[in-house]
């Protein structure tokens, strides 16, 4: 199992965070338009899942796969969302992101005083722990070389 990379968008769209670690191929666009595209994608599969959906969306749209990946996602009660990408073989990534929002976004970011929640994120500390979390989960394996 791999983890191949992370998405953070705001409420309203803006990436605040990317980040790869064993990501395979380049799309051949830029960082913007691919996050563009990733949000449209999103926007698009959680409103297509809540129109057919035969039950009731509490959850709402948690995950989906292909043949070559999984996209693993994590909603906010404010609207913060936290898009991983993986290898088709990982499964219950929910515990994953849940523990990245709880023990290191909310950690680092929003109880530090320098972060503004509404900006890209810029901090090394971030950046440190969620390396540390990605890399001890047992979905983490390097890139063969």
């Amino acid at each position: 199992m791999t983890i191949h990379n992370l998405y953070i968008f705001d409420k309203s769209g803006t990436l605040l965070f990317y980040t790869e670690w064993n990501r395979l191929k380049n799309s051949g666009i830029t960082r913007e338009e691919e996050a563009k595209l990733m949000y449209g994608m999103l926007f698009s599969i959680k409103s297509f899942v809540a129109k057919i959906s035969p039950l009731d969306m509490k959850k709402g749209f948690l995950c989906y796969k292909t043949n070559k990946y999984a996209l693993h996602y994590l909603e906010t009660p404010t609207g913060l969302k936290f898009i991983l990408n993986t290898d088709v073989n990982a499964h219950d990534v929910r515990e994953l992101l849940q523990k990245l929002y709880s023990q290191v976004y909310v950690e680092y970011i929003v109880m530090n005083p320098v972060c503004k929640l509404d900006e890209p994120i810029k901090s090394e500390l971030f950046k440190e722990k969620l390396d540390e979390l990605i890399k001890n989960s047992p979905f983490f394996v390097s890139k063969p070389l």
